[in-house]
């Protein structure tokens, strides 16, 4: 048995700590079948995997297990293995999710649980998609842009209302769930003409940003396509940062197009404020 004794101030005289050996794993608690997608971008299949199952494992730690037992060849995106990178995002059961964060305990494990990439993207092989268009449409985003500093020595004056406001936006881990849920992109592969709940995120948090100046209201009436989101919130169900998506940022930036475009007595007050 590996010990270690414990520092001098944590341990009792004689007192030692007990460490499990480096290739440890729990015991198992039984077995569950995972149907796998398997293939590229010119087809694929739901592929069976049975393995083994222990107390406290996450879908991510079952697609692992069978990654180095049964399909050394599977490949699947992974980083932190804490929810914070977005790079597991796939689909559990149909559903949206990061398999890092999606526990087997709370899935019935009495049926096979399909996991499988993405569908709103290309899909590259196995659980692996293709989410570079995310990063182009980014680039059409009108960047952050200051007003003049408020004090001589260049700083600026912010209320901490408006500072809280787009504070939650900022969470945003960018695992692209919010994407593949929208109906637009996932069933009617609008891409050209829609720049997805995510991006609409971040939008408003620079629309909403107490310094920045720059309009983009147009932009999301025309390129960026905010009148094809129909405000379902399945985006806000699926994100784990539990972020409103669609309450407090996409609907305050429909009603910012609204104002602009379509409020008859706003549109008046604009064409008399012009010929003053």
């Amino acid at each position: 048995m590996v010990t270690d004794v414990l520092k001098p101030d944590l341990a009792e005289p004689g007192r030692v700590q007990e460490e499990a050996p480096p290739d440890h794993k729990p015991e198992p608690t039984g077995r569950a079948t995972f149907r796998v997608w398997r293939g590229d971008a010119t087809g694929g299949e739901l592929v069976p995997y049975t393995t083994d199952v222990s107390e406290g494992m996450v879908v991510l730690d079952a697609i692992h297990q069978i990654q180095a037992e049964q399909a050394n060849d599977l490949a699947v995106r992974w980083n932190c293995k804490a929810g914070k990178c977005g790079s597991c995002s796939a689909e559990v059961n149909g559903m949206p999710k990061l398999m890092c964060m999606t526990r087997l305990s709370d899935l019935d494990l009495t049926k096979p649980v399909t996991v499988e990439p993405m569908r709103a993207f290309p899909r590259m092989r196995d659980l692996v998609t293709d989410v570079s268009w995310n990063f182009e449409v980014k680039r059409t985003i009108a960047p952050f842009t200051p007003r003049p500093p408020d004090a001589p020595d260049g700083t600026w004056r912010m209320a901490q209302a408006d500072v809280d406001r787009v504070q939650e936006f900022r969470k945003c881990i960018e695992c692209f769930l919010c994407q593949d849920v929208c109906h637009v992109l996932r069933d009617h592969q609008l891409h050209d003409g829609f720049i997805g709940p995510r991006y609409l995120v971040y939008v408003a948090a620079l629309e909403m940003h107490p310094l920045d100046v720059a309009d983009r209201v147009p932009a999301l009436k025309e390129k960026h396509g905010i009148g094809y989101c129909n405000i379902t919130k399945c985006c806000t169900v699926v994100c784990p940062e539990n972020i409103t998506i669609t309450d407090n940022a996409i609907i305050p930036l429909k009603e910012r197009v609204i104002d602009e475009f379509f409020d008859p007595i706003g549109k008046l007050v604009k064409i008399f404020s012009r010929r003053k």
